[in-house]
This record gives C-alpha cells, structure tokens and sequence, in this order.
C-alpha cells in the first residue's frame, strides 16, 4: 500500500501503550515499532509526539494538591520516557531515530529546532518529539499541534484508546454516538473531546489541512488509515 501522504504527525496516546492504561505494554509497544518501520519504508515522513497517560494523568486524585507547574513538568518528563522507550524499539525494529526535546537535557535528546526536524524527517529518520512544550499548562494536544505545523505536516493522525470522535463520552454513555466527519468549527463550537480547545484553534486558525482520529487497539489501523480508510473521524477546515 502507498500513501498518498509525504509527511506525517502520529500522537499515540500513552495510555493505549500501557498494560490497562499503566506502565509499559512492551508487546504493543514492539508491535507499534512494526508497523512505524512499515509506514518509513513507504517513504513517509513520520514525526510522533507520545502522550504521558501511561505514567501521569496531571494533578488527578491524590496529586490534586500538587503545585500546577510541578505536576505539569513531572508529566513532560513521562513523555521523554514513553520516547526513549519507543526509541529503543525503533532503533531494534531498523528504523533510525533521532529523539527531540523541548526540555533541555542533551545527554538524552536534542533540543527541538523546526529547521532540523524537518532535515531529519527528509533523511528518513523517524522523528520522536517529547518533553511537551516545554512548559506548564499546555498538554500534549497543543504539543502535537504546534509540530505538525512547525515540522509542515500534511495530516495529523492522533491514535487513541478510543476509536473515534463521539458526541458524548463513549465509556460512559451507551447510546454515545462517533462522529465521522466534521469541521473545526463543528467541533470547537460542541466542545467535543477531539483535543484540547486551544490546540483545536490552533489547527483551525493555522489551515492544518485535517486531522483523522482513530483507535490504537490494533497497530495496523496506522497503516490502514494512511492507505485512505475512512475509519475513526475526520475533521478539517
């Protein structure tokens, strides 16, 4: 299968590569690694941005006491982590890796320049993106937003424990139904839970020519949603 795609943005949730949402799934985890091999051997330009979930869902339960700005960097570095773990599956699946951070620690990863990245994306690297952006109180949605156009992406694929965008919370209501196809506007004026808001805006406002939502409960999905299924949701200008 080729991909009508040149340069992509994948977010896999942190939680989708956890044992039931926690820790390290080191099967999916290799088995992801597979399927990225698979999309670089296509000749797609791939960036991906990991979520934290996996290791910290921000100032939740027993850490709601915490100070914001602590807690919001604790969960940047849960996303180097996820990084460096999806590294050293790359890294053993064959793929070459370069490894950017918004955080400054160059014993472990770059620091992020856009001009680079997209160097390193045109070498055939794939790019992991961590550490956030760098700062308190934006999450990993805005991350992956701003490096999509930053990195100038052509799609931005965001690979979730949930296979889609509904109009209510699927794990809490049975009669939630997916949204296949909408508008930034659509979504931002329903609030629906695609990403956070500003991030959204950001795509909107920015022409990020779409988005496709989709679940990770089979790695394949990558590969099937950059060969052109319209599974999950769709939303674009």
């Amino acid at each position: 299968m080729t991909s009508p795609h040149k340069r992509v943005l994948l977010k896999l949730s942190g939680e989708a590569l956890g044992k039931d949402g926690w820790l390290f799934d080191h099967d999916m985890i290799n088995a992801v690694a597979q399927v990225l091999r698979r999309v670089v051997d296509q000749g797609v330009q791939l960036g991906v941005v990991i979520g934290g979930g996996n290791l910290w869902r921000g100032r939740q339960g027993g850490a709601s006491g915490m100070d914001a700005v602590t807690a919001d960097q604790m969960g940047m570095l849960g996303t180097i982590m996820n990084c460096l773990c999806m590294k050293d599956a790359l890294e053993r699946a064959g793929c070459t890796v370069r490894l950017m951070s918004a955080l400054d620690m160059p014993r472990v990863a770059e620091g992020f320049r856009a001009d680079l990245g997209r160097r390193y994306l045109e070498e055939g690297h794939v790019l992991l993106l961590g550490g956030g952006l760098g700062n308190p109180f934006f999450t990993t949605d805005s991350a992956v937003a701003l490096r999509a156009l930053e990195l100038k992406a052509d799609a931005l694929l965001l690979a979730k424990n949930v296979d889609g965008v509904y109009d209510k919370d699927p794990r809490d209501h049975a009669d939630a139904k997916l949204l296949k196809d909408l508008s930034y506007d659509e979504a931002l004026s329903r609030q629906l839970k695609v990403m956070d808001l500003s991030a959204l805006l950001l795509c909107r406002d920015q022409g990020l020519p779409f988005i496709r939502v989709f679940g990770l409960d089979d790695p394949e999905n990558i590969l099937r949603v950059l060969s052109g299924d319209a599974m999950g949701s769709l939303l674009h200008p």
